[in-house]
């Protein structure tokens, strides 16, 4: 049984220019210790689909419309305020894209870290603050006695995203959501948050979702990975398969588009246009006026394509043109 089991979540705003379909008829599911990436491009519903899990949806404008998420028992869409904050931070944790908008800049960093033990764990006193120092120290954070005393300006980025990383794991979470945490770093620091995670991972035996743009850091963290455009998971297939024979026309631009396959002074493969304006949803297949890879003309106009089972675990829509090669 998966530890989280997300069925046909749609989540939409009402804004004054419309009605935005953010997300549509999502569904997927996490293991014990399993990671699930979930990639794509900005706007394409990555993070409004965790964000709606926790409850951090603004209500209004935004609004569940349907679905379920069963979190040991718990459709998560549907629980109460107290609920949510028994989960929230104890058994579900989130690590922010910007630590420096997500810490407090007018609390130390001790009474950040033992906020949730105090919340969750009725710990108080010497006993949360030496825990908070220990999990200083596990992120690799020198001198924890005295960093914790300092203020969230006082580190530096990478600094930050490691408290974070600290105060995400400190009540020793079942499933941790991580929502491009390392978008701000530089390459050298991104690989020690990301080593990081893992580590911690394989320690707490946590299951994680991660949320990013780039199929580089998918390739070295993930398991399974779901690449979503337009609100919808338009691919879904464990990573070794993913990467072995992608199918969609959308993930195989995003393949195409990665620098690192390209060679020294060739032109670099970029997609065409811009996403779909969600307030107004084509009827048909989305990505048909951006399809390059594929056979824009066989695509779907009139309808949304269903998600086909192509064995493997490997799910895709079922659109003619952007399947064709």
């Amino acid at each position: 049984m998966p530890l989280l089991d997300v069925r046909n979540l749609t989540t939409r705003f009402h804004t004054r220019n419309g009605v935005v379909h953010a997300v549509e008829d999502v569904s997927f599911s996490v293991e014990a210790g399993q990671t699930l990436g979930i990639v794509g491009e900005s706007g394409s519903g990555k993070s409004v689909t965790c964000y709606s899990l926790l409850g951090l949806i603004p209500q209004p404008p935004g609004r569940i419309h349907s679905g379920t998420a069963m979190f040991d028992g718990i459709d998560l869409l549907k629980a109460t305020g107290k609920q949510l904050r028994k989960i929230r931070g104890k058994r579900v944790s989130m690590i922010f894209q910007d630590p420096m908008t997500s810490l407090n800049p007018f609390m130390r960093v001790r009474e950040q870290l033992t906020e949730p033990l105090e919340l969750h764990e009725g710990l108080s006193g010497k006993a949360a603050l030496d825990r908070a120092i220990q999990s200083l120290a596990e992120v690799g954070i020198a001198e924890p006695e005295t960093r914790i005393n300092s203020y969230p300006h006082e580190f530096s980025g990478g600094m930050r995203q490691r408290v974070m990383i600290a105060m995400a794991l400190i009540t020793r979470p079942e499933l941790l959501i991580c929502d491009e945490p390392t978008t701000a770093l530089d390459v050298t620091v991104q690989k020690q948050v990301l080593d990081l995670i893992r580590e911690r991972q394989r320690t707490l035996g946590t299951a994680v979702i991660f949320i990013t743009h780039d199929l580089a850091v998918v390739s070295e963290v993930c398991d399974y990975v779901n690449v979503m455009y337009a609100g919808r998971i338009v691919e879904s297939a464990p990573k070794a398969e993913l990467f072995a024979r992608p199918l969609h026309a959308y993930t195989r631009s995003l393949l195409k588009s990665i620098p690192a396959i390209h060679k020294k002074g060739e032109e670099l493969y970029t997609i065409p246009g811009l996403p779909p304006d969600l307030a107004h949803p084509p009827a048909g297949c989305a990505f048909r006026p951006r399809n390059t890879l594929g056979k824009a003309e066989l695509c779907l106009t009139e309808q949304r394509p269903p998600l086909a089972d192509k064995g493997s675990k490997h799910l895709v829509q079922d659109c003619p043109g952007c399947l064709a090669r």
